[in-house]
């Protein structure tokens, strides 16, 4: 059963793919001198995993049958 919501999944998957789109950039730019900022993209990442586990304010725990 779902245990999360469609609004912070979907900020999640956002938030996911624009960091690895940022890393992609400084990566594949024609400037070898550019690099990623790792801590940046590590630490939106782990902000990305919990919005995609959370759940909506607006999600009773009911509606999840969490209880």
């Amino acid at each position: 059963m779902q245990k999360h919501s469609w609004r912070t999944t979907t900020a999640g998957i956002l938030t996911a793919v624009a960091a690895i789109a940022a890393a992609a950039k400084a990566l594949l730019d024609a400037d070898p001198t550019t690099n990623p900022d790792w801590a940046l993209v590590t630490t939106s990442l782990a902000a990305a995993w919990g919005l995609i586990t959370a759940r909506d304010n607006k999600v009773t725990s009911e509606d999840v049958g969490a209880k």
